[in-house]
């Protein structure tokens, strides 16, 4: 039997669905260069969960993915600060995004009318500080989205054989494309896009 779990920021934090069990991975504001992913991805297991959704706030790579959009990523880049369960063990993934979970979080976006971008590659950063202009004009070049803490829980879920997928929200233009980044303006976006995360949630546990 299939047992569902989501990741999520703070913002998410009085998210609530009894089909699901809900892992917030900012707790008490962790900075995302500090979050235990292998604890998680241990509690998840140990939970016996069988597919991971992960909710992520990123920054737009290019200008024609606009904040308030939706992607669904289909690969990642991770090149450095790679975490694994494997560090005593000579043992190799070859590490995906669950393309039946994908599948599923796109096929519920249409049932319910939401538009969403169907794929997308998602770079990671290491954070906590946003990206400089110059590294955001390299980056753009190999990936549509960045963000701080996909590929971790990507990864890692892997490692310990459950099923991952991801929901993105664009918050922002990254640094340098269109616009200057404000805080400001990445944090109300946040906050306008998190009803439709939760609309599509509610019901991708339902169909």
């Amino acid at each position: 039997m299939n047992k569902y779990a989501v990741i999520g920021g703070s913002g998410l934090k009085n998210y609530q669905n009894k089909n699901i069990f809900f892992l917030q991975r900012h707790e008490n504001n962790v900075p995302p260069h500090k979050i235990d992913h292998k604890k998680n991805i241990n509690l998840l297991k140990n939970k016996k969960i069988t597919h991971v959704v992960g909710v992520c706030s990123v920054g737009s790579l290019k200008s024609n993915i606009v904040p308030g959009d939706i992607i669904i990523p289909h690969d990642y880049i991770n090149l450095n600060n790679i975490i694994t369960f494997y560090n005593e063990t000579a043992k190799h993934i070859i590490p995906e995004i669950n393309r039946e979970l994908r599948e599923k979080i796109n096929n519920t976006a249409s049932i319910i009318n939401m538009k969403v971008i169907k794929r997308g590659i998602y770079f990671q950063t290491m954070g906590p500080r946003f990206e400089t202009r110059a590294e955001i004009k390299m980056l753009s070049h190999f990936a549509d989205i960045v963000g701080m803490t996909m590929s971790h829980e990507a990864s890692l879920s892997q490692e310990a054989g459950l099923k991952y997928a991801a929901i993105c929200m664009v918050d922002n233009f990254a640094n340098g494309i269109n616009r200057m980044l404000k805080k400001e303006t990445w944090e109300q976006a946040q906050k306008e896009n998190l009803p439709k995360i939760i609309k599509l949630l509610d019901n991708l546990f339902k169909i």
